[in-house]
C-alpha cells in the first residue's frame, strides 16, 4: 500500500491531513479526540498576549446552504482564543507528550512589535510544539486592533514580523496568508524574504453572509447588530486553489512549502491542493460540519487513488498540475469542442435549451418529441449546458480532431497550437464585454 507519511517544513506527521487553527483546536480535549480519530496534525487555535479577549455570547456563525441544505459556507465572528495563555500552553505540552508522532503547530497573533514576539515565543518553545504559524489572515475583530489581516495586507509588515520571529525561535515558522488582497504573490514573496519556512493559505474571506429581512440586521446578529466576519467552507475552495497555484508557479516562491487551506471536504479536494503544489492540507469547516471521523474517509480515499495511480508517496504527485496552470494568452486557440447530448440519458427537462437560448448562443433546438439537439454552427463550446444539466454525463464536450471543419467559423482545425504573438488580432476580453 502507498504511504501517507508526510514531512512539511521539517515537521513530520503520519498523514498530510491537519486540522486548521479554529474552534476544533482550542483545547486539549478536542485535539486529543482529533488525534484518536486519526488526524496527522493540528494547528492550535490562535494564542495571544491580551488577557482580556472577550468573544460574543450570541451567535458566532452565519451560514450559506445549498438547495439540499448542505453547508456551503460558514461566516464566523469569533476571535482568537479567550482561554488563558498559561492554560493553553500547559495543554499543548500535554498533548505533545501524549501524541509524540503527531504534528502540533501553534498559531500566534500578538501586537506588531518585536518585544511582544520575543515574549511569547520562548513560552511556546517550552511546550515542545513542532512549529508556529503566524496568523496574518484573520479579517475581523483582531484586524481592527492592528493584527491579523491588518499585517497580512502589507507585505513590508509580513517580512518585518517574520524576520523578528525567525531571529527569536528555533522552531519552523509558517506564515498564514490572508486572501483579502489583490495579488497573493506579494505577501508570499514577503514571507519568504523574511525567512519563513512555509506559508499556509487561505485564511477566511471577509464577508457578510446574509441580512435578516425582518430585523434588517446582518447575520449572525448580536442584539440587532452584525459585522463582517471570516468566510470559509466549500464555497471558498476555488479561491484557495487559485492562490495556492499562483504561489506554486511564481518563480520567486515556487520552492516555498505551502499548506493548503480552504473548503477541503473530501479526499478529492485535498488531492487537488496537493497536485497544485501544497505539501499538506488543513481542514476546518468539514470537521465542524461532520465531526472528526471524516479523516478516515480522507485517508482511505487518498490511499485508494494513490494505489490506482501507482503513487507510493505523497511527494510523488505533489505539484504535478502546476505546469498545466498558465496565463490565458498561452491557451491553444485551435482546441475546438462541441456539445453533444446523449438522448438515452436525457430526461427532457429543457434546462440546456432555456439557458442557451436566453443567455448564451442559441445553439440548442427543440425537435419533435421534445428532443434537444446542438447546432454546431452556433455552438461556441462554452459548456454552460453541461453545467446546468441535472443528469451527470448526459451532455459532454466532444473535441474536433485536426482536419475537421468547425462549422461555426468555417475553419479547419489545425494540429498546431496558435501562437499568441503571431496573432495580434486575438484581443483578450472579459465575458461581460
Amino acid at each position: 500500500m502507498p504511504s501517507l507519511n508526510s514531512t512539511f517544513a521539517g515537521i513530520k506527521s503520519p498523514n498530510p491531513f491537519w486540522l486548521a487553527s479554529a474552534p476544533p483546536t482550542d483545547k486539549e480535549y478536542n485535539v486529543s479526540r482529533a488525534f484518536e480519530a486519526g488526524w496527522g496534525g493540528v494547528v492550535w487555535k490562535t494564542l495571544g498576549l491580551d488577557p482580556h479577549i472577550v468573544n460574543v455570547n450570541g451567535p458566532r456563525y452565519g451560514a450559506v446552504w445549498g438547495p439540499d441544505r448542505s453547508l456551503m459556507g460558514l461566516n464566523n465572528i469569533e476571535l482568537i482564543t479567550d482561554r488563558p495563555l498559561g492554560v493553553n500552553l500547559k495543554e499543548i505540552k500535554s498533548v505533545k507528550r501524549n501524541y509524540p508522532d503527531r504534528a502540533v503547530v501553534v498559531s500566534l497573533m500578538v501586537p506588531c512589535d518585536e518585544a511582544s514576539w520575543q515574549g511569547i515565543l520562548p513560552q511556546v518553545e517550552e511546550t515542545n510544539a513542532d512549529g508556529v504559524e503566524l496568523n496574518f489572515g484573520c479579517p475581523h475583530g483582531m484586524s481592527e486592533r492592528g493584527m491579523g489581516s491588518a499585517v497580512g495586507q502589507v507585505p513590508d509588515y509580513i517580512e518585518m514580523v517574520t524576520r523578528w520571529v525567525k531571529s527569536n525561535t528555533r522552531m519552523p515558522v509558517i506564515v498564514k496568508l490572508t486572501p483579502n488582497i489583490t495579488d497573493i504573490r506579494y505577501p508570499a514573496r514577503a514571507a519568504k524574504k523574511g525567512g519563513a519556512d512555509a506559508v499556509s493559505l487561505i485564511n477566511t474571506v471577509s464577508s457578510i453572509t446574509s441580512v435578516n429581512l425582518d430585523t434588517f440586521s446582518p447575520e449572525p446578529s448580536i442584539d440587532g447588530k452584525g459585522t463582517h466576519g471570516g468566510y470559509c467552507g466549500p464555497a471558498v475552495k476555488p479561491i484557495a486553489l487559485n492562490m495556492v497555484a499562483e504561489i506554486a508557479r511564481d518563480a520567486e516562491t515556487s520552492d516555498l512549502p505551502i499548506s493548503g487551506i480552504g473548503g477541503i471536504s473530501t479526499w478529492r479536494d485535498a488531492t487537488e491542493f496537493l497536485l497544485l503544489g501544497a505539501g499538506n492540507v488543513q481542514v476546518c469547516t468539514a470537521a465542524m460540519a461532520y465531526g472528526f471521523r471524516i479523516v478516515s474517509e480522507l485517508q482511505s480515499g487518498l490511499l485508494e487513488w494513490m494505489n490506482d495511480k501507482q503513487f507510493e508517496n505523497v511527494t510523488d504527485y505533489q505539484g504535478l498540475a502546476v505546469g498545466n496552470v498558465t496565463d490565458w494568452q498561452n491557451l491553444n486557440l485551435n482546441f475546438v469542442t462541441k456539445a453533444r447530448i446523449d438522448q438515452d440519458l436525457c430526461i427532457k427537462c429543457g434546462r440546456c435549451y432555456a439557458v442557451c437560448e436566453d443567455t448564451s448562443h442559441q445553439a440548442i433546438v427543440i425537435n419533435s418529441g421534445r428532443t434537444f439537439e446542438v447546432i454546431d454552427e452556433e455552438c461556441v463550446a462554452c459548456n454552460l449546458c453541461v453545467n446546468v444539466c441535472p443528469v451527470d454525463g448526459c451532455i459532454t464536450m466532444e473535441q474536433l480532431q485536426p482536419g475537421m471543419v468547425d462549422k461555426r467559423t468555417g475553419q479547419t482545425v489545425d494540429e498546431n497550437p496558435l501562437n499568441w504573438t503571431q496573432h495580434p488580432n486575438n484581443v483578450l476580453a472579459c465575458a461581460t464585454d
